[in-house]
């Protein structure tokens, strides 16, 4: 069984309705038994760095989701879920992350040279920087849709799944032992998303 963590913001079902397709068995909760029942943990990510943050520490979820971590159970941050992953972001005044990756989120910035906007929407095409089960079998173009004004600057390459460019090469998925993070929507990401959903419940 998937934990979905609900922090009250989002399209948490579409989520669910995707791995409901691929045969597994997801519930959307903020329940702290039920996370720690489940056999692996969604982090989503819609909505504002500190107001997630602040939901999961009035709720005690952030020692929870360490302890359930640390204990080897895979967690899947998405999107705004994979930044909550980093020490910090640029974004966030109310303090921290969750500190399971070593990476700070950065804002896009571009010189004047460069004519592109913030937010990255949009489909766009990553690259695999190394070998893991997450990207098991994918293979060919990798194609997938990315809506962030903020993405992960990792402390060591190590830790980068898959990189994307926007103007310059970022962290696209990021991987710390068995905590992975895509700056992606999976969800929102038709074949390609699927199939890597399909690996996180069934490999990773």
């Amino acid at each position: 069984m998937t934990a979905i963590i609900d922090y009250g913001l989002g399209n948490l079902a579409s989520i669910q309705n995707m791995l409901d397709v691929i045969g597994e068995n997801a519930i959307i909760t903020s329940d702290a038994d039920q996370i720690k029942k489940s056999d692996r943990l969604i982090l989503p990510g819609v909505g504002a760095f500190d107001a997630v943050m602040k939901f999961l520490s009035e709720r005690q979820l952030i020692s929870v989701i360490k302890t359930e971590t640390d204990s080897g159970k895979p967690l899947l941050g998405i999107c705004l879920g994979m930044q909550l992953l980093g020490r910090k972001s640029e974004e966030g005044k109310w303090g921290g992350g969750l500190g399971l990756i070593p990476f700070e989120s950065k804002k896009f910035k571009f010189d004047k040279t460069v004519n592109l906007k913030v937010p990255h929407m949009g489909w766009d095409i990553v690259a695999f920087k190394q070998k893991s089960p997450l990207l098991d079998g994918l293979e060919g173009t990798q194609r997938y849709y990315f809506v962030h004004s903020y993405h992960a600057v990792c402390d060591s390459e190590k830790n980068v799944l898959m990189s994307c460019d926007y103007g310059y090469e970022f962290a696209a998925a990021v991987v710390n032992k068995n905590v992975y993070g895509v700056q992606f929507h999976p969800e929102k990401s038709h074949d390609f998303g699927m199939s890597l959903l399909r690996n996180f419940v069934e490999k990773c």
